[in-house]
């Protein structure tokens, strides 16, 4: 069990009752009332408090019950203890359409220029701080995920403006006609293009959100690029109007190691990361629906194989659609699907390897794995 701020009235009501604390999480609580005490006098084994702030005859008490106290940490632009994903509104907060080099006032942009000054690897105290921010936004997302949701992979350079990026969109329409809860990598490019179409719901509504986006069609990619080139790409996004349903079908998992690309302001959610590498390898796992891969550079490639080696083995479960949407260039400018069917040959993962160049086929292929909800 989890408590916190928003359960604390609760918790302080049923004390009484023999509240059982034994292997409660405790977030974010400030336990200094005097009649907190009371609250804590029941059995404390296993029970984490983190960032909770106690008095400290209640922290010699809790210590004594058999708990552990993880203190906050100061001096940081973002929650340790987090335990809800990321919105857009929140990570681009203060940030004026009006202004494009307001954007480095943002949480998002903050927080990545603390990653830049901390350095690579950090200092063992912010190591440890953003491993625990971490495995809270994989234990959100976990909770915000139902059915078998898909993944799309794909570069982060298409252009707005491009044919490439009309196809991802038209791509996310079908997802999102098809009731598929659709993941990306949450950046710029297909990664955007894709949750556009999802929310889009259907194409009569592709021209007009492309003529929002022609204001700045390009995003200037590049470790050192100008806030106010983020921001402008940034005010483009945030101007198209965009239908939000009862649950996210839209779903960012980003990287703060790449903060240099910001998440798109399409994805209804944002899973946001400070390690790449479990960031890449959870996006994988959590497709269960399957993956379509469109086209990419090395990144994408890395995650073509990555996924294979969870199907070959299984270590994650069944083996789970790879859709490769570009046969040509998948089989010959960077010929990733025949490698992958030579290894998956006389396997489970062969027969959920599919090839084409019909976004149709490919949303009818992924639905033909399971069901969808």
């Amino acid at each position: 069990m989890r408590i916190e701020i928003a359960e604390l009235p609760s918790l302080r009501k049923h004390r009484e009752n023999g509240l059982d604390l034994r292997r409660t999480v405790l977030v974010g609580l400030d336990l200094t009332e005097p009649d907190d005490d009371s609250l804590l006098r029941t059995s404390l084994d296993g029970a984490l408090f983190l960032g909770c702030t106690l008095r400290p005859e209640t922290q010699r008490r809790a210590h004594a019950a058999g708990a552990l106290l993880f203190p906050a940490v100061p001096g940081l632009p973002y929650e340790v203890y987090r335990s809800r994903l990321y919105t857009p509104d929140e990570l681009f907060e203060g940030f004026d359409a009006t202004r494009p080099e307001s954007y480095a006032i943002t949480p998002d942009a903050r927080i990545y220029q603390h990653t830049q000054e901390q350095g690579h690897p950090p200092d063992p105290l912010h190591a440890l701080a953003e491993r625990l921010h971490d495995h809270g936004i994989s234990e959100a997302l976990d909770e915000v995920l139902t059915g078998m949701p898909v993944a799309v992979m794909g570069g982060h350079a298409l252009t707005r403006d491009s044919e490439g990026y009309r196809g991802a969109v038209e791509l996310g329409v079908q997802l999102g006609q098809a009731g598929f809860t659709v993941l990306t990598g949450g950046g710029p490019g297909a990664m955007e293009a894709v949750p556009l179409g999802v929310r889009l719901a259907d194409k009569s509504g592709v021209d007009e959100a492309l003529a929002v986006l022609a204001s700045a069609p390009r995003f200037a990619s590049g470790r050192s690029v100008d806030p106010a080139e983020i921001g402008r790409w940034l005010a483009a996004g945030l101007a198209v109007d965009l239908p939000t349903g009862d649950r996210p079908r839209t779903i960012g998992i980003p990287t703060w190691f790449y903060g240099h690309e910001p998440p798109n302001p399409f994805c209804e959610l944002h899973a946001k990361y400070f390690e790449n590498s479990v960031r890449e390898e959870g996006l994988l796992t959590v497709a269960t629906g399957g993956i379509i891969y469109t086209p990419g550079s090395a990144g994408t490639v890395q995650e073509v194989f990555q996924d294979y080696t969870q199907n070959h083995y299984g270590s994650v479960g069944p083996a789970a659609p790879m859709v490769f949407l570009g046969e040509r260039f998948w089989t010959e400018e960077v010929p990733a699907a025949p490698l992958v069917r030579k290894l998956a040959k006389g396997r489970p993962a062969e027969q959920w390897i599919l090839v084409t160049d019909d976004a149709a086929e490919a949303v009818a292929f992924l639905g033909s794995y399971g069901s969808v909800e």
